[in-house]
């Protein structure tokens, strides 16, 4: 416990009555016997250590959203945790762009407007690509579209028009 008090003198060297000099003294002060050192009801409140991320997930968001600045971002982390996931960062950037965004998209989900970007995509494609594309939505995105039957692939689904439907829907959805 401290004491505060505040005394004023006159400067030295002071001309006029009036000039004065206020000096801020702390000292520390002795409570008196049988005095609690806290008052009742002030104890601190213990807060439950808060959860953490996996570093796996953390590395990826400092990857995805700090590029050159990740490993200076994962620095705040405590040293073992800090090394462990510079080891993952170091990780997910060897790996190529598309390869990172689909641990991105298996890590944090779809977008929340993929909805709307595959009816889009389903409005603007030919018919063509538009059935190649249905053929190889999973089921729960295949229900925006109940007006469409899944079709087997006819000789217009090329290797070419398969990879560009799956490109299509990854870039859709993440």
């Amino acid at each position: 416990m401290e004491a505060t008090r505040i005394t004023r003198s006159p400067r030295p060297g002071a001309k006029a009555p009036g000039d004065q000099r206020t000096v801020v003294v702390r000292a520390p002060v002795k409570p008196p016997p049988g005095h609690p050192k806290r008052p009742p009801g002030s104890e601190p409140v213990r807060t439950p250590p808060p959860v953490s991320l996996p570093l796996e997930r953390i590395a990826l968001v400092a990857l995805v959203f700090g590029r050159e600045r990740a490993a200076v971002l994962l620095e705040g982390l405590t040293e073992p945790e800090a090394s462990r996931a510079k080891v993952y960062l170091a990780g997910f950037a060897a790996l190529s762009s598309a390869r990172r965004q689909a641990r991105v998209a298996v890590e944090f989900g779809v977008r929340p407007d993929a909805a709307a970007r595959l009816r889009a995509l389903m409005e603007e494609a030919p018919e063509v690509l538009r059935r190649e594309i249905f053929r190889r939505l999973p089921p729960y995105h295949r229900s925006l579209f109940p007006e469409r039957e899944v079709e087997p692939p006819g000789a217009a689904a090329t290797p070419a028009v398969c990879a560009l439907a799956e490109r299509l829907i990854r870039e859709a959805t993440r």
